[in-house]
């Protein structure tokens, strides 16, 4: 069987790239590293780079997704999962979330997997993200 190296990146269809870069870069602290200017379907893409390890993740614009909201039980994304170091970070991450109005879930442990604790939180067009650390 041929061999997956790991993810390249995630896309993540989103409303609006211009209210959507900023909280990436602002709150989790992503980069602009490109951009593709609409095409001829009116489709507008950002290429983001992340913090430390540099994970990829492209916010993609549709004209016809403007009045759409996120529903993650609808076939597709469920939601996206960050690991963070420890607990410690997460502690951290609560920190940087407040400071910049985010509202999340407390600390808690995942019921799914034990011996890990989440914060859950979304970005603007309500995307739930996840900050996941292993505990010791």
């Amino acid at each position: 069987m041929p061999t997956l190296s790991g993810v390249h990146h995630i896309a993540l269809t989103v409303t609006d790239v211009d209210r959507s870069v900023p909280w990436y870069e602002r709150v989790l602290g992503f980069s602009v590293v490109g951009t593709q200017d609409e095409d001829a379907l009116g489709v507008r893409k950002v290429f983001l780079r992340g913090p430390g390890d540099g994970f990829a993740l492209t916010l993609i614009q549709h004209p016809f997704a403007a009045g759409s909201s996120f529903d993650e039980k609808r076939p597709g994304l469920d939601h996206l999962s960050f690991s963070v170091p420890d607990e410690g970070c997460l502690t951290e991450w609560t920190d940087r979330l407040d400071e910049h109005g985010v509202m999340y879930s407390p600390i808690t442990e995942e019921h799914s997997a034990p011996g890990t604790s989440v914060i859950a939180l979304r970005d603007p067009d309500g995307i739930q993200l996840v900050l996941w650390a292993e505990k010791p």
